[in-house]
């Protein structure tokens, strides 16, 4: 994520423009099942803990899963 942003910027939940404009998402395996999840509580802790980083930390992501 560094290298990718260098020259350019770092944004909300993963995302990073790098230095020729071009914007990316940086993702961590199994968020994407997790935000999917059928139960709103817990897909609304997800994405709220994820709209919190700029770089994902699957640590806090699987907290906010479990509910911690």
């Amino acid at each position: 994520m560094k290298k990718l942003s260098e020259g350019g910027e770092k944004g909300p939940c993963g995302w990073v423009k790098d230095k020729y404009g071009l914007s990316w998402q940086i993702v961590v395996p199994g968020w994407d099942k997790m935000l999917r999840n059928k139960d709103p509580q817990i897909s609304e802790r997800v994405m709220a803990a994820i709209l919190h980083m700029t770089k994902p930390d699957m640590q806090r992501i699987q907290q906010a899963y479990e509910g911690q």
